[in-house]
């Protein structure tokens, strides 16, 4: 018998028992699993309608509201709420299923037919009565309906739990007991295996001796295994591997010493420094850059680094080990300033993980580019820009003034030609005062003289003002915009007329790039200190690759549509950043995007300051 066949069947008991233990235990488990969806079917389908009943009410109310201020009445989406809200009313009739339901479904529908027929007599009402018949009559109605919906929706959540709770009891009974008799088998079944294997498998030591051994570097050493089993033929055929590897290790001695040469001849042919660092931290290799630049020594040392450079080397060098792969800086403020004999030089650090052959991340090479230069010009090019931008709003007022003057013929009559002339003249007009505004912004912001005066202010009182002031931009276009409820109370730490231009910045985004027909939805809500508000559209959308780039000075998606420079989003994102939040988007092609900044709550304990 050979040792194959005594190996395989050692375990073969062991290896049937749990096979038919874990079939069974597989059965149990996901018939476990299955029950609580079955169980809760129903309970969730009265949720469901619940949930959707609030929404149908709550459109109700809207267009009785609508009705009550005097606007236009919508009767298709108020027969539209209507049919809805008693689909799902007809659904929780036939879907009673907890003690108590059928008593809080029939007092719905009671409170249902007094509010509808509350809704009928108001449209029969005169305007002057329809204020009045709204706050005391149909008001109180809805809260009625509004209560009986939440005592079922209550109920069957209250069910569901208790039905959860009863099956993740019995699981855990029946996880137990599966653990309890998967141990007892494996214990049974190793007992028996080890007597068998254990003297099968004492030439195994001495060969994994013999490995360890050629790992630590000893090429000479041979694995003496005696008999004709398997392990002795695996022994055999170890030992003329080594042969072969003794002699390939003293022919391509040579060819590896001037690769390794070729290697560092590279690295020293790079103007910028180049640090090569293991998963500790230490100096594995440096090239002639590195050395005049730093003022290192060939042996040299992480700790002989300058403070802040050696800072920003361990947190780069962490960020690759980590597996982030490889770091790539965000922009200039990453460079760190470094003294050196030729002046003060900027250096960006970027990195690279260092693989071996088993493709693990043993260490870092980090390229410290020097970006001096390229520096002083992005100065020189952000003066011109606000010197240009400051040059340009004397004459642009004036120009501004002169087509207005024109535009309602203060100075004489126009034409219809002229007057339609002098209208693209005024848009444009305000179009490039936005764009200078926008510049300005963005030198104030890049000089550190954007200033925060931050006070308490609710968040609904933001996203209404950002709402109101593209209003009629968004009737004309046909885009419907709609302010979400937000809870009373939910207050921000902001500079409120910073945050409604972050605002008015992604509403007039979102319209520009939203269809007739299309929505934009504002909306706010609390994350644990702070509050993230919400412009979602349905527009174009935006793919996945461009989401951090719109982020940047100057950028704008490639074939996107609408106007601008491409500064409104970059002076957001530092709006929102100075006062201690985050902003970032959601969004897929076909499928809008929905873009969201995060603000400290009031009272929270945050720093706030200049940018």
């Amino acid at each position: 018998m050979t040792l194959r066949s005594k190996l395989l069947a050692s375990p073969a008991p062991l290896a049937l028992v749990l096979v038919l233990l874990g079939v069974a235990s597989v059965k149990t488990l996901r018939s476990l699993g299955e029950s609580p969806t079955l169980i809760l079917k129903d309970n969730d389908l009265s949720v469901r309608a619940a949930e959707r009943m609030t929404e149908a009410l709550g459109e109700l109310q809207d267009a009785a509201v609508r009705r009550a201020t005097g606007r236009a009445p919508r009767e298709e989406e108020e027969a539209a709420a209507r049919r809805r809200f008693e689909e799902e009313l007809a659904v929780q009739e036939h879907n009673i299923t907890e003690k108590g339901e059928a008593e809080a479904t029939g007092a719905l529908r009671q409170a249902w037919e007094a509010y509808r027929a509350g809704f009928d007599a108001l449209l029969t009402l005169p305007g002057p009565e329809l204020q009045s018949a709204f706050f005391d009559g149909l008001v109180p109605l809805a809260a009625r309906v509004r209560q009986a919906v939440a005592e079922i929706r209550n109920l069957n959540r209250d069910a569901m739990d208790r039905k959860s709770a009863s099956a993740r009891r019995a699981a855990r009974r029946n996880v137990d007991l599966v653990v309890v008799a998967t141990l007892a088998a494996l214990g049974l079944g190793l007992v028996s295996s080890l007597a068998l294997t254990a003297r099968l498998l004492r030439p195994l030591g001495v060969l994994s001796q013999t490995v360890r051994r050629i790992a630590d570097g000893d090429l000479e050493a041979r694995a003496r295994v005696q008999g004709k089993d398997e392990i002795a033929a695996l022994a055999s055929e170890f030992n003329a591997m080594a042969d072969r590897l003794s002699e390939y290790r003293r022919s391509s001695l040579g060819e590896l010493l001037q690769a390794q040469q070729a290697s560092q001849a590279a690295i020293d042919s790079l103007p910028d420094p180049v640090l090569v660092l293991d998963a500790a931290g230490a100096i594995l290799n440096l090239n002639g850059a590195a050395e005049a630049v730093l003022r290192l020594g060939s042996e040299a040392t992480s700790s002989a680094l300058p403070p802040e450079l050696r800072e920003v080397v361990d947190r780069v060098r962490q960020h690759v080990m980590a597996g982030r792969g490889s770091y790539l800086p965000r922009g200039f403020d990453e460079a760190v300033p470094v003294a050196t004999p030729d002046g003060t030089r900027h250096l960006l650090p970027r990195a690279t993980p260092l693989y071996s052959e088993e493709s693990g991340i043993v260490g870092t090479t980090i390229v410290l580019q020097d970006v001096t230069r390229l520096m002083r010009f992005d100065e020189l090019k952000n003066d011109l820009v606000a010197t240009v931008a400051h040059e340009f709003r004397t004459p642009l007022t004036s120009l501004r003034m002169a087509i207005h003057l024109c535009a309602e013929e203060v100075v004489g009559p126009l034409t219809e030609k002229q007057a339609e002339l002098m209208g693209a003249a005024r848009d444009e007009c305000e179009r490039l005062q936005g764009i200078v505004d926008d510049l300005l912004d963005l030198s104030r912001i890049q000089s550190g003289r954007l200033e925060l005066r931050a006070e308490r202010v609710e968040a609904n009182a933001l996203l209404q003002s950002a709402a109101e002031a593209h209003r009629q931009p968004a009737q004309d276009a046909g885009v419907s915009l709609v302010v979400e409820e937000v809870p009373e109370g939910a207050a921000v730490r902001a500079d409120p007329e910073r945050i409604g231009l972050v605002l008015s910045n992604l509403v007039a985004n979102a319209l520009r790039h939203t269809p007739r027909g299309g929505r934009i939805t504002l909306r706010a809500t609390g994350t644990g200190e702070a509050n993230r508000f919400e412009v979602a559209d349905t527009g174009e959308g935006i793919p996945r690759e461009h989401h951090e780039r719109i982020f940047e000075k100057f950028y704008r998606v490639p074939g996107g549509s609408g106007g601008g420079v491409g500064l409104g989003l970059y002076i957001s994102r530092e709006i929102v950043q100075a006062h201690g939040g985050d902003m970032g988007v959601v969004s897929e092609p076909g499928r809008g995007s929905t873009f969201w900044f995060t603000l400290p709550r009031a009272g929270a304990e945050r720093a706030a300051g200049a940018a």
